[in-house]
């Protein structure tokens, strides 16, 4: 499919309690490669095979969650015209200057109903896997380091006003819909999937009372075997382990959840189909839900549905 306008999930900055031990466990047990640090005294990792200069911002703060989570765009043209879009449908926009993030370009920074930040920007300094660009090594020395995820892959957000979340996503940012989950009575969503690319999806939502939480960061891995791996370093490390291994109905993906020492969750992830845009999205209902989280144990995990930051 031709990509434009919106590409990937480009970054996200989230709060951690105390910065130095959170540093030693995003680079040495999540295994994510240092890029700098900036006069804020915020922190920057990229996975390995990400080619940009970073994915994963953190700072120290009072209480973790997620600053912002941010979209790269196909150019600035893009970016011009999806800021005038986002205004037109009625959001207030915020042009964020260039290298207010470290080897970022200007950025455009809107409000979700959900009360979650949402950054747009065009530009981002290349740097590279380590393999360079003419007959590469298939991977290099960075992936063997801790868990070492391909990139940085989506993120899940809870919040209220999920369907008004939704209609920006699919009428001005060019998502599409690729699953969701019924609330109880059938009327409307609990939870929605969605796609700018080729991936089963890039962000998703769940209804949520408190506005602007993080429900988990999503990491990419190669393969099953390289969750497992991840599995058995998370036990090495004795890293607080909320669901799986295990496999999802929703997304077919397979999949760890975890919790870094600040009490925010993460995900190693592989798999899920591929969709298309003209696919229908698929529909599970709420009183199957522990079947699309955890398909082989049916269970609708309560921590899933109660613990946020």
């Amino acid at each position: 499919m031709a990509m434009t306008g919106v590409l990937r999930p480009g970054h996200a900055q989230v709060r951690v309690l105390n910065l130095e031990e959170s540093v030693r466990f995003y680079r040495d047990v999540l295994g994510l490669v240092e890029t700098g640090r900036d006069a804020q005294g915020r922190v920057y990792f990229k996975c390995w095979d990400e080619r940009d200069h970073h994915s994963y911002v953190i700072r120290e703060a009072d209480e973790a969650g997620i600053d912002f989570f941010g979209f790269k765009v196909l150019d600035k043209a893009t970016l011009e015209q999806l800021d005038a879009d986002l205004q037109a449908y009625g959001l207030t926009t915020t042009r964020i200057p260039a290298g207010d993030l470290l080897e970022t370009g200007e950025r455009v920074r809107f409000e979700l109903p959900s009360g979650h930040l949402i950054e747009l920007y065009a530009e981002k300094t290349a740097v590279g896997n380590g393999a360079g660009l003419v007959n590469p090594a298939p991977w290099t020395q960075a992936r063997e380091h801790g868990i070492g995820p391909v990139r940085l892959d989506h993120t899940l957000l809870y919040g209220p006003n999920v369907a008004e979340v939704q209609k920006i996503f699919t009428e001005v940012l060019g998502f599409y819909l690729v699953e969701r989950v019924l609330t109880p009575d059938g009327q409307g969503n609990a939870a929605i999937w969605l796609s700018c690319s080729h991936k089963v999806h890039d962000i998703a939502f769940a209804e949520y009372p408190e506005p602007g939480k993080l429900h988990h960061c999503s990491f990419l891995m190669e393969s099953w075997e390289q969750v497992l791996r991840a599995g058995d370093i998370m036990s090495m490390n004795l890293v607080n382990v909320d669901i799986g291994p295990t496999r999802h109905g929703v997304t077919r993906g397979c999949t760890i959840y975890a919790w870094d020492p600040s009490g925010n969750r993460f995900e190693t992830f592989m798999g899920g189909y591929q969709p298309y845009p003209d696919y229908e999205p698929i529909t599970w209902t709420f009183d199957n839900f522990g079947q699309g989280l955890d398909y082989p144990q049916r269970k609708l995990h309560e921590t899933f549905l109660t613990v946020v930051t």
